[in-house]
């Protein structure tokens, strides 16, 4: 999953939550009710930048982690 924006990510299908870690920042947000279609897809996305500002950023309520 080589990508210049994310880190790394992680989905818990059982809370529909999906953690993002991002390049840079390093910060990690947990994007909440997250279908597990958007999941699979975005694993499968060849830019995870673009599928996450396309797909996920301004849909899904999230919270920072710490």
């Amino acid at each position: 999953m080589p990508s210049t924006a994310i880190a790394n990510f992680r989905y818990l299908p059982a809370d529909r939550e999906l953690d993002v870690t991002f390049l840079g920042t390093g910060r990690t947000y947990t994007y909440m009710d997250v279908e597990p279609e958007t999941h699979e897809a975005f694993r499968q996305a060849l830019s995870k930048g673009r599928f996450f500002n396309n797909r996920i950023r301004d849909r899904y309520k999230f919270r920072q982690r710490r």
